[in-house]
C-alpha cells in the first residue's frame, strides 16, 4: 500500500479502453470505506461513462481537458441533510476521494482530481447539469481510466515541513 500512495499521479491522458464493471466497482468501494464525522458517509457518487456527458462536463469544468480521452468522470458530492455537521461533509468527502484515488491506481487506473467544491458557480452548475437535489453539493470530479502515460515519481518528503511538539 505505501508504494501505492509514492507512485499514484494525476493521469491526463487516458487509452480507450473501458472500465471493468468489477474493477469501478472496487474502487467505488474502497472509496465507502473512508473514515466519516460520526460514520455519516454523506456522500454519493455519479459515475459518468457516456461520451456526450463527459464532453458537457469539459463545457462546465475550466481544467477538464483530460476527459477528451478518459472513459469515465465520478462525481463525488456531500449530503448536507445527512452530514454530521455543518460542512463536515467537505472533509468526508476529501476523506472518500483519497481513498477512491489509491483504490483505482491499486487496481491499475489513472485519475485525476478536479475541484468543484469551493467554487459555488461551479457546483451549481454540476447541480443543474445532473439534476442534484439542492441537499447535494458537488465536491469534485475524477477522471478515471486506464492511463497513457507515465509519470515519474518527485521526491517530495520536506523536513522542513515537520514540526515535533510546538511551531
Amino acid at each position: 500500500m505505501i508504494e501505492t500512495i509514492y507512485k499514484r499521479r494525476s493521469i491526463r491522458k487516458y487509452q480507450d479502453k473501458p472500465i471493468e464493471e468489477e474493477k469501478l466497482n472496487e474502487v467505488l468501494r474502497c472509496a465507502m470505506y473512508a473514515p466519516s464525522a460520526m460514520n455519516k458517509q454523506p456522500w454519493d457518487f455519479i459515475v459518468c461513462t457516456k461520451r456526450e456527458l463527459l464532453d458537457e462536463i469539459q463545457k462546465i469544468h475550466p481544467y477538464s481537458s483530460m476527459l477528451k480521452t478518459a472513459p469515465c468522470c465520478i462525481i463525488v458530492t456531500g449530503n448536507t441533510k445527512t452530514e454530521y455537521a455543518t460542512g463536515s461533509y467537505i472533509q468526508d468527502c476529501a476523506a472518500a476521494v483519497e481513498n477512491l484515488l489509491l483504490g483505482a491506481a491499486s487496481v491499475g487506473l489513472g485519475t485525476c482530481w478536479l475541484g468543484i467544491y469551493p467554487d459555488k458557480k461551479r457546483q451549481e452548475a454540476f447541480r443543474e447539469f445532473l439534476n442534484m437535489p439542492q441537499e447535494i453539493m458537488p465536491f469534485c470530479a475524477i477522471a478515471i481510466g486506464y492511463p497513457n502515460e507515465e509519470i515519474m515519481t518527485p521526491n517530495r518528503f520536506d523536513k522542513s515541513k515537520i514540526h515535533f511538539d510546538k511551531w
